[in-house]
């Protein structure tokens, strides 16, 4: 796709990685087969390939209306479209330089801004987050919808097995997590303590950043990135740890970005990119010890339950990881029902189900009708967000994987 980007972003650094990104796109639209909003909206400016030509046009000096922002606003930034194109295009970097530049442009106004901004400010500060999850589950009954669906009921986490360890790898609580399932990083711990890995959380480490990134505050996401390096860097400079421990793919796939966000920061790049580095999703990491956790599985007596599979688009589409979460639950004794569609999203994508409440709703009415065709009475998924959402719609218990590997290793109820 030629490009004549325009003086304001030209030379920028972000300018310099749009061009190359907009160069890649051979207007072939194999992304718009695989776009959850195009599926339903039906509309070319609500798939990658419309979207595209929109973010070009205001990067080549056209000016932006609320209409461009809209179409922007509507896109999951699910990342299905990256698995299908032929031609490599990083639309998940490229959308998000061009909502930044569009709400530049066009300033939010009203409700939409404030609910935003408190969205920003709000959900990753995790004490606040907790308190204010606290009190909801008090009045969960007489709050709306909306925020119903948002406040999971309390389930116990269980004990933290001490880091006892030689081998030790560092976790990620997270903003939403820890108040809403501690449960998923302490099954998490005790599946690695079997294993003979002992995981622990670092204090001042929180939010990973993607709420601020993805809400255009890109500062205030940096300013996170970075605090978490700082909570990380004495284990890792010391060359205690081996990795950093990922349990929601959200997260995970945002900090696997941290070396290319902060690579022209000066004092952060080398450290960012590091970290990186260091990133696993808990799925490869137990992976790693595939055969250690059959042998163990095996002394354990267990019957084989029909299992839905959810991969969240952040698992599948972000961090490229397929396969290993479902061989892992089969040798943990679980069948995987077919699932129809299981490449589209389920309507979750972080903050999205609050700023487009119609549209997710639908996209989990699909996601629930496909996992549940087959008969299964469990869903799991790898991804806080995703659980929290296809459980507001459905009876069905949703669990994260790690929880039911524990359960059947060690004997935790579900």
């Amino acid at each position: 796709m030629q490009t004549q980007l325009a003086d304001f972003i030209r030379d920028t650094p972000e300018g310099q990685e749009a061009n190359d990104i907009l160069r890649k796109c051979v207007h072939c639209g194999f992304c718009t087969a695989t776009c959850p909003t195009y599926q339903l909206l039906g509309d070319e400016l609500d798939g990658p390939r419309g979207r595209i030509y929109l973010i070009k046009q205001v990067l080549e000096g056209h000016e932006p209306t609320e209409k461009t922002r809209l179409h922007l606003d509507r896109c999951l930034t699910c990342r299905s479209c990256e698995s299908t194109c032929p031609s490599g295009v990083e639309y998940g970097r490229l959308v998000d330089i061009g909502r930044h530049v569009v709400e530049a442009k066009v300033p939010r106004r009203g409700t939409d801004r404030m609910v935003r901004w408190a969205l920003r400010e709000f959900v990753p500060r995790a004490g606040l987050f907790g308190a204010a999850m606290k009190a909801g589950r008090m009045v969960r009954g007489l709050l709306p919808e909306v925020l119903k669906d948002k406040v999971p009921l309390a389930r116990p986490s269980g004990p933290w097995p001490s880091a006892r360890h030689r081998r030790r790898m560092l976790a990620l609580a997270g903003c939403a997590q820890p108040s809403m399932a501690p449960s998923i990083n302490a099954a998490a711990a005790r599946v690695l303590d079997t294993l003979g890995i002992s995981l622990v959380e670092t204090p001042g480490a929180g939010c990973c950043g993607a709420v601020r990134h993805h809400l255009n505050d890109h500062e205030g996401a940096k300013a996170d990135m970075r605090r978490n390096i700082d909570a990380w860097w004495p284990a890792i400079e010391r060359g205690e740890i081996e990795a950093i421990v990922m349990t929601a793919s959200g997260c995970g796939t945002q900090v696997k970005e941290y070396g290319h966000i902060l690579r022209n920061d000066p004092i952060y790049a080398a450290k960012a990119l590091r970290v990186s580095e260091l990133t696993r999703d808990i799925s490869e990491v137990v992976g790693a010890e595939f055969d250690a956790l059959v042998m163990l599985l095996k002394t354990k007596a267990s019957t084989r339950m029909p299992l839905a599979w959810h991969a969240p688009c952040t698992l599948q589409h972000g961090l490229k990881l397929r396969g290993g979460v479902e061989g892992l639950l089969d040798a943990a004794g679980f069948d995987l029902t077919p699932v129809r569609d299981a490449h589209l999203c389920c309507g979750s994508a972080g903050t999205y189900s609050l700023l487009q409440p119609a549209l997710s709703h639908t996209l989990r009415e699909n996601k629930l009708a496909a996992l549940t065709a087959g008969g299964a009475s469990l869903i799991a998924s790898a991804n806080l967000g995703c659980i929290t959402h296809l459980q507001a719609g459905t009876a069905t218990s949703v669990r994260h994987w790690i929880e039911l590997i524990d359960s059947r290793l060690n004997g935790f109820a579900l």
